[in-house]
């Protein structure tokens, strides 16, 4: 059976401005090890047949935050970052649809300089 899954990066934040078309400076993103290492890695998932169903870099944790959603009519806790209780973040995601021993697989194949989460994804419908 084929199912759908997500593999979340979780490392430490990343300068995502430097990959800002004003800061490229004529660079190449494609050319940048960690980038080639992702088109590597996106050669090696087609080469399994497997099909893609979506993917993004995060920008920097700081063009985000946290919400704890307030209970019974509390207001809302907002946290912007930096996130004094963690160094790590989820920087980017893919998302394949697979049988669970090729997600097992794809997940050691993610880059990373830590972890890879992997989850099924459960639909509920469009």
């Amino acid at each position: 059976m084929t199912d759908s899954w997500v593999f979340l990066i979780r490392e430490n934040d990343w300068d995502s401005d430097a990959y800002l078309p004003e800061n490229l400076k004529g660079r190449d993103p494609s050319e940048d090890p960690d980038m080639a290492a992702h088109g590597r890695f996106m050669q090696a998932v087609e080469e399994l047949g497997v099909k893609m169903v979506g993917a993004a870099a995060l920008q920097n944790a700081k063009y985000g935050g946290w919400v704890a959603p307030g209970k019974e009519g509390a207001e809302p806790v907002y946290t912007d970052a930096p996130f004094t209780d963690t160094n790590e973040v989820i920087t980017g995601f893919y998302q394949f649809e697979c049988d669970e021993a090729t997600a097992r697989k794809i997940a050691a194949l993610v880059p990373t300089g830590n972890v890879i989460e992997w989850r099924k994804v459960h639909d509920f419908g469009s």
